[in-house]
């Protein structure tokens, strides 16, 4: 299997991108820092290391759904269920955030 550069670096550019801007509308991690947590909750510098690197691997999957040489049709299908996901991971932020 030849790597297709262009296409990973587009697999991976776009979940990262959405959550860069959905961080961006949400506010960023400093609504995190003024809840009330318990004991045990991480600290706010691991949310985006996770989620970078959540963004990177949904990115990668992406590029091996497209790649996979599978039906037109089931690429397809879900590559759309891919971008329905990721359009709620876009949301949900902003939503709880802002």
């Amino acid at each position: 299997m030849k790597i297709q550069v262009k296409q990973l670096l587009i697999a991976l550019a776009i979940p990262l991108a959405v959550g860069g801007l959905a961080t961006l509308l949400s506010g960023g991690m400093g609504d995190y820092r003024a809840l009330n947590q318990p004991p045990l909750s991480p600290p706010g510098w691991v949310f985006p290391v996770v989620w970078t690197l959540l963004y990177l691997l949904m990115g990668y999957s992406s590029y091996r759904v497209y790649t996979a040489g599978k039906s037109p049709e089931l690429t397809k299908r879900a590559l759309q269920l891919y971008a329905a996901q990721l359009l709620l991971n876009f949301i949900w932020p902003i939503v709880f955030f802002a």
